[in-house]
């Protein structure tokens, strides 16, 4: 097999919070999409982010999770409840792994 041949354009993939606490809070379950690759910018962030520096691995995962377009949900103006961003964190670090398992 050429290295060419595992090279491809990233895919968007549906992720869904349907945690209990989270469905009661908000009355229903709460979908996001992430990329199934990653780019070499964010991968490289990933790697060299400080887990125990919650601030910059929350920057990082704001790149990641996304909406329907492909487009970040967060920016400077727009910040999920802390609640969500922390099963969102937890299930795109969740869902990347299974994708790097199955590839």
């Amino acid at each position: 097999m050429k290295l060419q041949d595992l090279a491809k354009e990233p895919q968007l993939i549906k992720v869904t919070l349907d945690d209990a606490d989270l469905v009661e809070k908000y009355g229903d379950a709460l979908d996001f999409y992430i990329l199934d690759r990653q780019p070499l910018n964010i991968f490289a962030k990933i790697a060299n982010a400080d887990q125990q520096d919650i601030a910059a691995v929350a920057e990082v995962m704001s790149s990641l999770i996304l909406n329907e377009e492909g487009k970040p949900v967060m920016d400077d103006k727009k910040i999920l409840p802390s609640d969500v961003l922390i099963k969102a964190m937890t299930k795109v670090g969740e869902t990347m792994g299974k994708q790097q398992q199955q590839k």
